[in-house]
């Protein structure tokens, strides 16, 4: 790099070994020189000319040598006190990068020197102060983050005079990893930030508020005067995010969960301890299902570590030949004449037995087995179904799931295609159930795949239907044949006005749209009667069949066979 031209006396002098780290040395030797030459020059001229006696030369050499000493010594004295705010500015700057220690400079001066030191006290509080907020503030939203969360907590945790409890509450978005998928990046910013807003309207000016990372939001109270203010505040965040996000013209909406622990802080390691028992609260509460809240105690300890060891398990589960797939029947609620079946994949575990699809379903999503998982299952039930009819049973309709993950492949269209190809199983006699829920995270992106999937021949169904939140906007857009509504409505529609209410609603809207209609999860003669009266085409529950091998399915259609021939006879 081309050095300045102002700087080539300082470089010069750089160059000599006494003056290269004393800038001090450097002003003292110019000052030093500009001083002396002149004087030496005439003295040295005097001394020379012979009008002088030499006691007359060396008197004056003398007295010229003692002031000239004195005068340099006034004037070097004043230069090093003068270079002061210099000196000073250059340890407060060492001092700052070395030991972070902010400098005490005057700023009342309004010299050349004075700016200095006024602008580079302002200019290393204002660097000090964004070193402190990029350090312990998100970026995202503008809260503490973690690291400063936790500071906070430690120092809550100090000797006080008396026992301190804390309620730390560790909130995630639901299904938010899903959603952000669906979303624009900006989008799913935008949410975030809204989301931390309006936390910031539920906390009172105690309580800690944080984005820890992702989608997790802690909050910690202090002062508990009982447990009932936890579970309002709980209650309170929960209710303040269901209520729709508008952002960019798009209309969101989202639920959460909350993870909950209440301790003291007496522990020297109580804060992390809190953080771990809060995030398994949390885990647990999405565990139960949507908008719940959980407190920590030591039983989700263990099904933490029940869910861990389930999930080492469950990666190589299906190259194993660990998974199975069993099918529950649908039934037309007026023949009682099974018309269609839906495969629901099972986990044979070689020492567990059958495990609950509620417990590795969850965790087949969240790491991306689901995928894997539901293409086979869609490969298995094709070419069952194909079985059957090549075995000639009565023709049925195969149903079969797809995850929101599935759905979110690129390649989704092409793999159903190739699917039917390699079964041999005709499109029409395959129904595919999408859930409400994720199409609403990409409507135009859902609506392009569902006429796709249509385009093939295929049926489509809408599962768990009146459970989401903007259907009903969209439901003429979505290219669905069938609405099958959740089993949630089904089950006390004889006893709860307001399911029945639902449950009329959705059968009526599905007439008006010339959609078939299935009701899950009828398990008594009330709730089919019910069902009957009110036009619904077809039921699935345990009051029909649980889900079951297939064999017992083919046991099931030849009986139906048998019987249709009977009365043809």
């Amino acid at each position: 790099m081309q050095l300045n031209p102002k700087l080539s006396l300082y470089s010069s002098l750089a160059n000599f070994g006494l003056l290269k780290k004393s800038y001090t040395a450097k002003i003292m030797f110019v000052a030093f020189l500009g001083t002396h030459v002149p004087l030496l020059t005439l003295l040295v001229s005097f001394v020379t000319s012979n009008s002088y006696s030499l006691e007359m030369a060396v008197r004056v050499l003398v007295i010229a040598l003692l002031a000239t000493l004195a005068g340099t010594a006034a004037t070097l004295y004043g230069l090093r006190h003068l270079l002061a705010p210099v000196i000073l500015t250059s340890t407060a700057l060492q001092d700052y990068l070395s030991n972070k220690t902010l400098p005490e400079l005057p700023t009342g001066f309004a010299d050349e020197a004075g700016t200095l030191m006024a602008d580079t006290s302002q200019t290393l509080h204002k660097l000090d102060e964004l070193i402190h907020y990029i350090t312990n503030y998100d970026e995202l939203t503008g809260l503490p983050n973690r690291d400063l969360f936790r500071d906070r907590l430690h120092q809550i945790s100090q000797p006080q005079g008396n026992q301190r409890l804390v309620a730390v509450l560790l909130l995630g978005i639901d299904d938010f990893t899903g959603m952000s998928h669906a979303l624009d990046r900006e989008i799913s910013n935008l949410l975030l930030r809204a989301v931390a807003q309006r936390l910031t309207t539920c906390v009172n000016q105690t309580d800690i508020l944080a984005h820890l990372s992702g989608d997790e939001f802690a909050i910690a109270q202090t002062d508990i005067l009982s447990f009932e203010n936890v579970i309002k505040l709980s209650q309170l965040l929960l209710s303040t995010l269901a209520k729709p996000f508008f952002l960019e013209g798009n209309q969101i909406h989202i639920t959460a969960s909350i993870g909950i622990t209440i301790n003291d802080l007496d522990d020297p390691n109580g804060v992390d301890q809190l953080l771990q028992q809060a995030h398994m609260a949390l885990y647990q509460a999405k565990h139960q299902g949507r908008s719940q809240y959980q407190f920590y105690s030591p039983e989700i300890n263990a099904q933490l570590q029940e869910r861990l060891a389930l999930e080492n398990e469950l990666r190589g589960a299906l190259e194993r030949g660990e998974m199975l797939v069993y099918y529950q029947p649908l039934v037309d609620l007026h023949s009682t004449e099974v018309v269609a079946v839906e495969a629901l994949v099972r986990w044979q575990h070689p020492t567990q037995g059958l495990v609950s699809p509620a417990k590795f379903i969850a965790i087949a999503e969240a790491n991306g087995l689901i995928v894997p998982i539901g293409e086979w299952v869609l490969r298995t039930a094709s070419a069952q179904s194909r079985a059957w009819q090549l075995a000639g049973l009565p023709p049925i309709r195969m149903s079969v799931n797809l995850s929101a993950r599935q759905f979110e492949e690129p390649n989704l269209v092409d793999i159903v295609s190739q699917i039917l190809q390699e079964t041999g199983l005709e499109a029409s006699s395959l129904e595919l159930e999408v859930t409400e829920s994720f199409l609403m995270g990409d409507v135009q992106r859902s609506v392009k795949i569902l006429k796709q999937l249509r385009e093939l021949g295929i049926s489509l169904a809408l599962d768990d239907f009146g459970t989401g939140y903007s259907s009903l906007n969209y439901l003429k857009r979505f290219p669905v044949n069938m609405l099958k509504i959740d089993q949630s409505f089904v089950q006390d529609v004889t006893s709860n006005r307001d399911s029945a209410a639902v449950t009329n609603a959705i059968i009526a809207l599905a007439k008006s749209l010339r959609l078939n209609i299935t009701a899950e999860g009828i398990e008594t003669q009330e709730q089919l009667e019910y069902l009957q009266r009110r036009g619904c085409h077809e039921g699935q529950g345990f009051y029909f069949s649980r889900p079951v091998p297939p064999d017992r399915i083919t046991q099931m259609l030849k009986k139906s066979s048998q019987q249709m021939e009977s009365m043809a006879a």
